[in-house]
Formats: structure tokens, C-alpha cells, sequence
């Protein structure tokens, strides 16, 4: 918001739409295969890109894989839009940032904007800054409304130590977007050309190609449901329609998902949350997974993703078959200590064990 606001102030002249495609907790291995449906539709023509906490524990091949595929899927469509990357800080980088240091994922990602001449602005210097001196606490109690704070006493840049506070955080954030507009606005006027993709990519087996898949009917065996995301349609449905406008239930075991395809990478763009169950996951001829749709966090319903197969044969035609199981996963075991309360007040809430999923994420095509 504050960073909107902060364009329409330097550019008045201009009738600024912001296109807000963020899911939290998700990196750009699931940014790049919703790309095309959540953000490439509305042809922007100024992209922030933003997966560095995310991203902190994957490997760099990845994030090139994906941050180039984003990149690339952008300019092939438009070729004169803009792209800055953006680096933000959680509690877990912050000593390597205040030692001069990025994170493995935010240096990743400067290899891809280095080899496209992509701007980036990282937006936790200033905060590292500030919480060596002392004049920042990076975790803490948020303020107490409508009570003013000591004179001196350091600002609470976040309650979680990753996601800042409106009144301190952001706006240091926002800060940081400032200083650097000027920077950027010196850049040569003639950059944004079609030429940008006319050199050797930086990893031929990047994910340009990355796209989500529907599902369909001939895909599905046992009791499904394509639940309706309307405003009288399912709660749940209707909650997530903007980023998943279509979505299966299934809710009784057996309920599986077969598929055949000629591709790289293939998974699976889902929900986890309390009533989430356990999958039994199959690729090709190998052993079958266990693959539980619930997490230390779902205490709540996200989006999410889960990877099948990555670097397989283009050349083969895969199979996939996903049934859920009659097993549940032992929640208990994996909720994080600090929700174990919340199971207990609301037990009823966990007892479900269904799986929501919107589309396939795939690179490569369909085989009937």
C-alpha cells in the first residue's frame, strides 16, 4: 500500500493498478507456474519480484531455474516491461545481512538479474542497519495502541521476525523503494527493447515454460467435488477464488487423480490447512510416496504446492496417479508445540482429512 502510494506520488501524470499476486509462504518454484494466470493476464508493465525469505532454503539451480523462467515468460510476452527484483529480510539472514553478506537465496537471484541487466533493491539494509546500532528491535511486542513510546526507546520492526509492522517495518520498506527510485530512473532509455532475450540464457533448462494445467473430469476417479467459489459457494472456495479460481474436493479415500504427460517437472497447486489429509503419490514406475497436505502451520487453510517429479525425461510419457489415503496424517505429531492448544480447542476442525487442489503445475504438455 505505502509503496503504492509512493509511485502515484512521484508520478502523478500516470493511473497506477496494482496487480497484488503474493501468496505467503510459497517460493518462486510456485511463482513461476502461476505466473501466466496471476499475473502475465493483466499485462503489467512494471514487475516486482520478491521470493528471497521464501527461497532461503533452496538450492541455487532452482532459484535460477525459476527466477529465469519468470523472467524470461515476462519478457517474451512483453518486452518492454520493466523488472526489479526486491530482497526483504527475515530474523534467520539478518547477521549475514548486517555482516555485509546476502542470503544464498538473494545472491542466487543476483546471478539472474546480473545476466539480464535486471535492477534490484534489497529493502533490509537500512533495518539491519538500525538493529546493529541498537536504534531497531527486529522481534518484539508490537506498541501498545494509543500509548506513546519512550523517548529513544528503539522502533519493533516485527512481531515474528519476518513480517514487518505496518507503522515501522513497512515503512523502512517503503524507505528503501525511495532512496533507490532515483537510482533506477538513470538507467539508459533504450534498455527496454526486444533485444532483451536475444542472448544465450543463463541455464538452458530454465523454467520458462512453467505453466498450471486444470483439471479435468477424465483425470478423476472415486467421489470428487469442483466446488463453487462463488459468493453463495463453498467458504472455502470462495476464499481463495482470486489465486485459485477453480478447485476439487477430494473427501473420501480412494478419490484419486490419474495423469499421463510428456514434460520436465511436474506437481500439484493445493491447499493445506487443518483438515488436511495424506496422499498416496505415485510416479511412473516408482515406489509409492506418502505425501501429508498438512504442515507445523495449519492451524489455517494456504496455498501451496507439492513437486511429483523434477528433471525427468522430456522425451517419456509419465504417469501420475495421487489417491488419497485412508490414513490420516498424525497431526498431533506434526503441529508445531505452540498449536497444540488450538487442536485442542477446536478438535473437530482436524478431524476432516480431505484434499483441496486447484490445478496441475507442469512443464510440458498433457498426453491423453
Amino acid at each position: 500500500v505505502q509503496s503504492l502510494a509512493l509511485l502515484q506520488e512521484k508520478h502523478p501524470a500516470v493511473k497506477w493498478t496494482e496487480i497484488n499476486a503474493a501468496i505467503g509462504g510459497t517460493g518462486s518454484d510456485l511463482g513461476v507456474f502461476r505466473f501466466g494466470q496471476d499475473v502475465l493476464r493483466f499485462k503489467p508493465d512494471l514487475l516486482f519480484v520478491e521470493f528471497a525469505v521464501n527461497d532461503g532454503g533452496a538450492q541455487p539451480v532452482q532459484i535460477h531455474q525459476a527466477m529465469e523462467g519468470i523472467v524470461r515468460q515476462a519478457w517474451t510476452a512483453n518486452a518492454e516491461a520493466d523488472i526489479i527484483f526486491v530482497y526483504t529480510v527475515s530474523e534467520p539472514f539478518l547477521a549475514e545481512l548486517q555482516a555485509g553478506k546476502f542470503s544464498r537465496a538473494a545472491s542466487a537471484m543476483e546471478e539472474v538479474a546480473d545476466h539480464y541487466g535486471i535492477p534490484s533493491i534489497h529493502l533490509g539494509i537500512e533495518v539491519a542497519k538500525k538493529a546493529k546500532e541498537g536504534s531497531l528491535i527486529f522481534k518484539g511486542d508490537a506498541p501498545v495502541k494509543g500509548t506513546e513510546a519512550a523517548p529513544n526507546a528503539p522502533m519493533v520492526f516485527s512481531t515474528d521476525g519476518v513480517h514487518p509492522l505496518v507503522e515501522t517495518g513497512h515503512v523502512l520498506y517503503t524507505g528503501a523503494i525511495a532512496r533507490s527510485w532515483e537510482a533506477l530512473g538513470k538507467g539508459s532509455p533504450d534498455a527496454a527493447t526486444p533485444a532483451r532475450l536475444s542472448g544465450a540464457p543463463l541455464r538452458p533448462d530454465h523454467w520458462a515454460a512453467a505453466k498450471l494445467v486444470p483439471i479435468t473430469k477424465e483425470m478423476l476417479s472415486g467421489e470428487w467435488t469442483l466446488l463453487d467459489g462463488g459468493e453463495s459457494g463453498d467458504e472455502i472456495a470462495k476464499r481463495f477464488n482470486r489465486l485459485m479460481p477453480e478447485m476439487w474436493l477430494a473427501a473420501k479415500p480412494g478419490a484419486a487423480l490419474s495423469f499421463r504427460f510428456k514434460g520436465s517437472v511436474m506437481g500439484f497447486y493445493d491447499l493445506v490447512g487443518p483438515d488436511g489429509g495424506q496422499l498416496k503419490v505415485k510416479l511412473d514406475d516408482g515406489a509409492e510416496k506418502i505425501v501429508p497436505r498438512f504442515d507445523g502451520y495449519c492451524t489455517y487453510h494456504r496455498l501451496s504446492k507439492f513437486q511429483v517429479g523434477s528433471g525427468l525425461d522430456p522425451a517419456v510419457v509419465h504417469a501420475v496417479t495421487v489417491t488419497l489415503d485412508a490414513a490420516a496424517p498424525d497431526k498431533r505429531k506434526i503441529l508445531f508445540e505452540k498449536n497444540l492448544a488450538e487442536m485442542d480447542k477446536n478438535p473437530d476442525k482436524y478431524a476432516p482429512n480431505l484434499w483441496h487442489v486447484g490445478s496441475l503445475m507442469l512443464i510440458g504438455e498433457p498426453v491423453e
